[in-house]
């Protein structure tokens, strides 16, 4: 018996239109998800594929109005006992991030898998459709069940905790860090490197509709703690900057930063480059900052705000949730 995957379409590359196989730019979100599941039907997959619409734009578009309405549609997909399983179309720019906050805030008990593409529906060496193939191989194999939000991309299945977008051209865009791929798929194998890691299959944190202000202070050589002023206001919660090397900054952005820990913000140091963990350092304690470890400084802002949102203030817990990332 064939499972039954829902497949909830947010746009993107995958459903974007180029109106020529070899041009250099193109239009994403172009593509509806009936016509798209159109298009995937006669690819033979062994799943019956019902899909809806949640919103049809380019990534860079993406925030709380989408998740807003894509987190209550995939609850209810997974509760419903005809639902074998979950796909996201998504975009590649943000990808990483709603993956990660439906990976935080979602229950482990049924596959949830998000897909994109690199290249447009009408381009040269397209590669959404075989990732869309691979993603229902993986939101069809009860295996994928306890590992939380999974996200396929090039014949490679990564946990949402672990991945990122490491280059802006090419199908082989995705890395997993600190942990790579879990398993590698084809449309016809799936093959895991491991046992599940979701013990326990409730949601790790509440979904909240409102999310706190939390932004990204990027550091770089000759920074003035002037740069704060320009992104921080009344309504910030926390802040995360992206620091240099292990999330290091210059001693007058430490100490304004300081301050404003002191004036009740969250901190947590990031770092701006690619791969490494960011350790907590001597003077963290009391600076009352937080060390994001593994995470970049775009799924520390997620998990920073969800903390906040769910209560979770205190230096120490916001320390203890990073660790177990």
């Amino acid at each position: 018996m064939s499972k039954h995957v829902k497949v909830f379409a947010t746009g993107g590359t995958i459903a974007g239109i180029a109106g020529s196989a070899i041009a250099s730019d193109y239009r994403a979100g172009q593509i509806g998800i009936e016509d798209y599941l159109d298009r995937v039907d006669g690819l033979g997959l062994e799943a019956e594929l019902s899909g809806r619409q949640i919103a049809n734009v380019d990534s860079a578009n993406i925030g709380p109005a989408v998740w807003n309405e894509l987190h209550p549609a995939i609850m209810g997909a997974l509760t419903d006992d005809s639902c074998d399983g979950v796909i996201v179309t998504h975009g590649t720019d943000t990808l990483e991030e709603t993956a990660f906050l439906l990976d935080l805030t979602l229950p482990a008990s049924k596959p949830v898998v998000v897909v994109g593409a690199m290249r447009p529906a009408d381009a040269v060496g397209y590669d959404g459709l075989r990732n869309f193939a691979n993603a229902v191989r993986v939101a069809s194999d009860t295996e994928a069940a306890g590992r939380g939000v999974l996200v396929v991309m090039g014949d490679r299945v990564f946990g949402a905790r672990d991945v990122r977008k490491v280059r802006t051209r090419g199908t082989d865009a995705f890395r997993g860090f600190p942990r790579e791929s879990v398993a590698l798929v084809t449309p016809a194998t799936l093959d895991w490197f491991g046992a599940p890691w979701r013990s326990d299959a409730g949601a790790q944190l509440g979904w909240e509709d409102a999310l706190p202000q939390v932004p990204i202070l990027y550091a770089y050589a000759g920074m003035e703690p002037g740069a704060l002023a320009c992104i921080t206001g009344p309504e910030t919660r926390g802040i995360v900057i992206a620091g240099l090397g292990e999330g290091n900054m210059p001693d007058i952005v430490r100490q304004a930063l300081v301050r404003l820990r002191q004036n009740g913000l969250a901190v947590v140091r990031a770092s701006r480059a690619d791969e490494g963990l960011v350790d907590r350092e001597p003077e963290d304690d009391a600076n009352g900052f937080v060390a994001a470890r593994a995470l970049n400084p775009q799924k520390a802002r997620i998990l920073l705000q969800l903390l906040i949102a769910n209560g979770i203030t205190d230096p120490g817990a916001i320390q203890a949730a990073f660790d177990n990332r």
